[in-house]
């Protein structure tokens, strides 16, 4: 190593000089090459000794401050727990929603001089692994007489986050595709599930049958999936969601209790979509409990835009509930060529406003057209999202 480190300190065109004499102490030259493979042997020792990093590989902090314990909010817990929760954000770099974000962090008074870090959280690590998907959080369930219900975990986390689907978090055209009506039908479920491709969202509805084991293999399959709850159309009773429906003149009460009935039929949702309910979810005073119960519970509200007098945009803002509405319904008309029609217009969405919501239902014809059409846009640059990736959170800001 001497004499190459010697060769190359040589100006280029001269000639090696004659070596002199060894003398009985050590040269300078050999003195750095020593101290230099000891500082080697230092550090490779350090990293062997220390403990493993990044056991946490969603958060990875440029220096190591000392945080404080933010003082308590009065609002419900946020989102997303952990030792950075714990600090006191002084400032945040807005991203796009469900995509990372960068949080400053200041240390505490009295360091001199004032330091600080800067710690990178990705949002979707709160998310489950896809291979136990299926396999339902017990933090985020309430007992009840009914079944399972959704709920916030103790340290905040919500059914929203931890059972989205993962997605890319670009900027590029992103479209959505909630298709409801699961667990009516056993073999339209079964090829909805088995056939459409995992990024589209599947909803299902509380009157079904072995819903439970319809949210396993639609889980298992990379489904992000929502339940539908009933609620009061113009023309009710004549025209009738089903059982358990969600009136504007029932009791808050009354409609709680029909809507955990709904919310109990299965779990691992992250959110619920109105079946119908033009007349109820124009009525504040009827939507406004129904609202503050989804943000108690951490769940989103997708409203299948059918109706433009609903009040849900106002109240899931207020009550910070993630809300999604959609833009079209895919399959009004049940024909191939129609709802082709559909789902590009929904691309030409996507391309002008960055992402565009349709709503279907589990019809074989729509199963196989929207299998068929996601597979070519794909090739034009789509990407298909679960309905999380397009919500407006309001606790994300």
């Amino acid at each position: 190593m001497a004499h190459i480190g010697k060769d190359i300190e040589r100006p280029l065109g001269q000639s090696l000089q004659p070596k002199r004499p060894a003398s009985r102490g050590i040269g300078s030259g050999s003195l750095v090459a020593v101290l230099a493979v000891l500082g080697v042997i230092g550090v490779s020792g350090a990293i062997a000794l220390r403990e493993k990093p990044f056991r946490k590989p969603q958060e990875v902090a440029v220096s190591t401050p000392k945080v404080t314990a933010a003082p308590a909010a009065a609002a419900a817990p946020a989102p997303a727990p952990g030792p950075v929760a714990a600090a006191a954000p002084q400032a945040s770099t807005p991203m796009k929603s469900g995509g990372p974000q960068i949080i400053h962090v200041q240390t505490e008074e009295g360091d001199s001089p004032p330091k600080a870090a800067i710690v990178i959280r990705d949002p979707s690590t709160l998310g489950q692994n896809l291979k136990v998907a299926h396999i339902p959080d017990r933090a985020l369930i309430e007992t009840s007489e009914t079944g399972p219900l959704p709920v916030r975990s103790a340290d905040g986390r919500r059914p929203f986050d931890v059972y989205a689907r993962p997605w890319s978090g670009a900027r590029g055209a992103r479209v959505a595709i909630v298709i409801g009506g699961l667990a009516v039908s056993q073999t339209g479920t079964q090829a909805a599930i088995t056939k459409l491709p995992a990024e589209v969202t599947l909803g299902f509805a509380p009157q079904g049958n072995s819903i439970g084991r319809w949210m396993q293999a639609a889980r298992q399959s990379g489904h992000e999936i929502v339940m539908q709850v009933p609620l009061e159309p113009f023309d009710y009773p004549n025209v009738n969601p089903g059982r358990n429906t969600l009136t504007v003149s029932a009791s808050p009460d009354e409609n709680l209790k029909s809507l955990h009935w709904a919310l109990s039929r299965t779990t691992n949702y992250t959110g619920v979509m109105n079946y119908m309910g033009a007349r109820f979810s124009a009525d504040a005073s009827a939507m406004e409990p129904f609202m503050a119960e989804l943000g108690k519970r951490g769940l989103a509200y997708v409203d299948d835009g059918s109706s433009s007098r609903s009040v849900a945009p106002d109240l899931a803002l207020k009550d910070g509930v993630p809300f999604v509405a959609g833009d079209t319904a895919i399959d009004a008309v049940q024909d191939r060529g129609e709802i082709l029609k559909k789902l590009d217009s929904l691309e030409a969405t996507a391309r002008a406003k960055g992402s565009a919501v349709g709503i279907g239902s589990a019809f074989d014809i729509t199963v196989d057209t929207v299998t068929s059409w996601i597979a070519e846009a794909k090739k034009r640059g789509i990407e298909i999202v679960p309905i999380s990736a397009v919500a407006i959170d309001p606790q994300k800001g």
